[in-house]
């Protein structure tokens, strides 16, 4: 290791352990106040935000095992804060849908931490944001992202987009 970064890896190390603590203890409090993991409200957004969709899709976005999307998914249910729609013209295809309780609890969950760093993004200069969408790449190409699907790795540097994720 150079002397000369060692500081600087020692503190990047640091940040992304804050981070990870960040998310985790923001789980937890949504685990604490409305009986949700951090994934299961992670349904409950993204159904709201895009409408119905298939676990498969709800798997792709999540970063989870298609098995994993079937738990989240059964757990769901039995709040019933979702449920399976079969898809008309495909029967085959089950269509994860928000019942009333789901619309209603999606307005009680507090916004993620991601929201958050979205919103605190969006307010950057694009060229601070570029920035750091290359250091956030490069930081995952290290611990060898390759499993996860290259395009969902892809930071836009897009202002207008940032504030409409």
């Amino acid at each position: 290791m150079n002397p000369q970064n060692e500081g600087f890896i020692t503190d990047i190390v640091g940040s992304i352990r804050k981070l990870v603590r960040a998310v985790y203890l923001d789980s937890q409090k949504m685990s604490r106040q409305f009986g949700l993991t951090g994934q299961q409200s992670l349904v409950i957004r993204l159904l709201l935000n895009n409408g119905s969709m298939s676990s498969a899709d709800l798997s792709r976005l999540m970063y989870v095992t298609p098995s994993n999307m079937t738990g989240i998914i059964d757990r769901l249910e039995k709040k019933d804060l979702i449920e399976r729609v079969r898809k008309e013209g495909d029967r085959r295809v089950a269509l994860i849908t928000l019942t009333a309780s789901g619309k209603t609890m999606s307005e009680r969950i507090p916004d993620p931490i991601e929201k958050k760093i979205i919103s605190e993004l969006a307010d950057l200069e694009m060229d601070h944001v570029q920035l750091l969408a290359m250091a956030m790449n490069q930081i995952l190409n290290l611990i060898d992202t390759e499993d996860i699907e290259a395009e969902s790795l892809e930071i836009s540097p897009d202002p207008v987009a940032i504030g409409k994720a």
